[in-house]
């Protein structure tokens, strides 16, 4: 689904992205880990075009959109979804309103249409009778659910998250993490997660790929990246237990 292929990206000099490799399955949930601040945020923005790479190929379903047009590079942005890690809803507006924004900006779906729309992806994510709340009524883990349905609203092939456990108590945490997992079997979409919570990782992730200084230096299965060698993943792995 995707292939990111010997991406560089420097900032002021300093190199974030460095020749990075990563192979994300269709229809499976892959999750980068790696130390704040270590460029899982700028890869993730790569991956959707908002930054372009100093080199290398993105290709997104077939396409290289490292050198796309804006009008181009919107139409593949048309498979994505994004959940943010504050989930990014717009106060002034219902939750209703929140899911039904992008229905009324890039489909032409009557209002009855985009109301059961609204309905179907709130009851995906295991929310009843909220439609006409505001985001400030809501708690930090229903405002994530409301983020994830909108998200979901325009049935992307891939959807992304950036840090989604962030933030929450354990019995949330372990909501959300519930959610991915199940969201993701029923949609059928490839979630790709940027996380440091390394517990979450294991519980969500099919695949787990490791970001340190800039490039992907181990990936496998919870499994595999448990029992792994790589003196990098084991001591991440510990100071975070720790």
């Amino acid at each position: 689904m995707i292939e990111i292929i010997k991406i560089n990206k420097s900032f002021n000099g300093q190199k974030v992205l460095d020749d990075l490799d990563l192979n994300i399955e269709p229809e499976k949930i892959t999750v980068v880990i790696g130390q704040s601040g270590g460029g899982k945020s700028v890869l993730l923005k790569h991956i959707i075009g908002l930054i372009r790479p100093d080199s290398g190929q993105i290709i997104v379903d077939g396409v290289d959109i490292t050198n796309l047009n804006d009008k181009k590079l919107n139409e593949v942005r048309k498979k994505f979804g994004m959940l943010f890690q504050d989930a990014a809803l717009f106060d002034s507006m219902t939750v209703g309103e929140n899911i039904a924004f992008p229905l009324k900006e890039h489909t032409r779906l009557s209002i009855k249409e985009i109301n059961k729309v609204v309905d179907d992806k709130l009851n995906l994510v295991g929310l009843e009778n909220v439609t006409h709340k505001m985001p400030s009524e809501l708690s930090g883990g229903m405002r994530k659910r409301v983020g994830l349905a909108r998200a979901i609203a325009l049935d992307p092939k891939i959807v992304l998250f950036d840090e989604p456990t962030t933030g929450l108590d354990p019995i949330m945490r372990e909501s959300i993490e519930e959610l991915i997992v199940s969201t993701q079997k029923r949609t059928k979409a490839t979630f790709v997660v940027i996380s440091h919570d390394i517990e979450s990782t294991f519980v969500i992730a099919h695949k787990v790929a490791m970001l340190y200084q800039g490039r992907i230096v181990a990936v496998g299965t919870p499994d595999e990246i448990r029992s792994s060698n790589n003196p990098f993943v084991r001591r991440f792995i510990k100071d975070l237990r720790d």
